[in-house]
């Protein structure tokens, strides 16, 4: 159980530190509103990187159903884990975006764009294309668990290795960000995207954009596998 616990809390304070980087530059009476994209590129990367070191030594610090079921495929964990792992990942999101809507609540009140409320919680493409989309949280999600798999091997097993991750968040981030947003993460993506379906007030026009929802929620999942494919037939 403590592992179960563990990528519930990490999942939950994830997406509190992550998602509160784009609520603090996005929302309205803000203290931080207009930060810009390097302001999101290092928070996402602390976000990822502090809960990382929390309960890397409990669980593996996933966080992430992609990374979840490419750990599985190349025997790093059994699959009898992973149903509990991504269970508790996708609640420990769902817990941390309705968090984060009632510490921003008075920003989210005084900000009249639906859009702009979403996007503090889930992504969205720049353009919208179906397959370039698919194709890019795919192949950014391929580049996170090859790296997240190759990196303990070739820096030993210490702490340095979850240093590292920020790394692997912030590069990322400055190559696919613009794309798609680089959800890579459906315990980022589709949990919070749940959460703001349910708690986030319609100034109008509120559309959680389930049409588009299943790409961060599939194509990281595929690209998590493959990734560990990649992995297992080099090392």
């Amino acid at each position: 159980m403590s592992k179960y616990l563990a990528e519930f809390i990490g999942t939950m304070m994830l997406v509190i530190l992550g998602d509160g980087v784009c609520c603090n530059v996005s929302l309205n009476k803000s203290g931080m509103k207009g930060g810009n994209s390097v302001h999101i590129l290092i928070g996402w990367g602390l976000a990822v990187m502090l809960p990382a070191y929390c309960f890397g030594a409990v669980s593996g610090a996933h966080y992430n159903p992609a990374v979840t079921i490419g750990a599985a495929v190349r025997g790093a964990m059994p699959w009898s884990e992973v149903p509990g792992y991504i269970i508790c990942q996708l609640l420990g999101g769902f817990v941390g975006a309705a968090i984060l809507m009632v510490l921003y609540g008075d920003q989210i009140k005084a900000t009249n764009d639906d859009a702009t409320i979403r996007g503090c919680f889930c992504t969205s493409p720049s353009v919208r294309h179906t397959s370039l989309n698919f194709f890019s949280e795919f192949l950014a999600t391929l580049f996170l668990v090859f790296t997240l798999a190759a990196i303990p091997g070739n820096a030993g097993e210490s702490a340095v290795s979850w240093g590292l991750v920020y790394g692997v968040i912030v590069s990322m981030g400055a190559s696919f960000g613009g794309l798609t947003g680089y959800a890579m993460n459906a315990a980022r993506d589709t949990a919070p995207r749940l959460a703001y379906a349910c708690f986030a007030p319609n100034k109008g026009h509120k559309d959680p954009d389930f049409a588009y929802g299943w790409i961060p929620l599939v194509a990281p999942i595929l690209g998590g596998i493959c990734g560990s494919l990649l992995y297992m037939a080099l090392f």
